[in-house]
């Protein structure tokens, strides 16, 4: 008898290890999310907008990714140079998984103080692959 956990660990397992497209790993992400949480209606672009947006302690996505994920960026702090999020202005963005997860468990941290979970990874790809994210 699978309980959810078990069933995510067996999904991940069959999935492959590297995506090759950004719409690949937001689809695993959608899966993840529908594994963890019962009646998860997928990936919204309008929930990863305001999430991106939105200040969740001292900081926000935006604040170093700018407003439009589509411009560079640059860290509050550093000053550090930040290349495109959007995919459509950095064909290099979301190709790797396990870059992905680096990047999200560095800036969750940051800004949320948590782990972001699978549907906020979700829905923050699918407002970055949408005309909006990747304007």
């Amino acid at each position: 008898m699978f309980n959810r956990f078990t069933m995510a660990i067996a999904l991940l397992a069959a999935l492959p290890a590297k995506a090759d497209t950004p719409q690949q790993l937001l689809d695993r992400y959608a899966a993840q999310a529908r594994a963890e949480v019962a009646g998860y209606p997928g990936p919204s672009s309008a929930t990863g907008n305001r999430f991106f947006h939105a200040r969740h302690s001292d900081w926000s996505c935006a604040s170093c990714h700018t407003a439009d994920p589509a411009t560079p960026g640059k860290h509050v702090v550093t000053g550090k140079p930040i290349a495109p999020l959007a995919p459509t202005a950095n064909a290099q963005r979301f190709r790797d998984p396990a870059r992905v997860e680096k990047w999200f468990k560095r800036n969750c941290s940051d800004t949320l103080r948590r782990a972001c979970t699978s549907a906020e990874k979700a829905d923050v790809l699918a407002y970055l692959l949408s005309p909006k994210g990747g304007a």
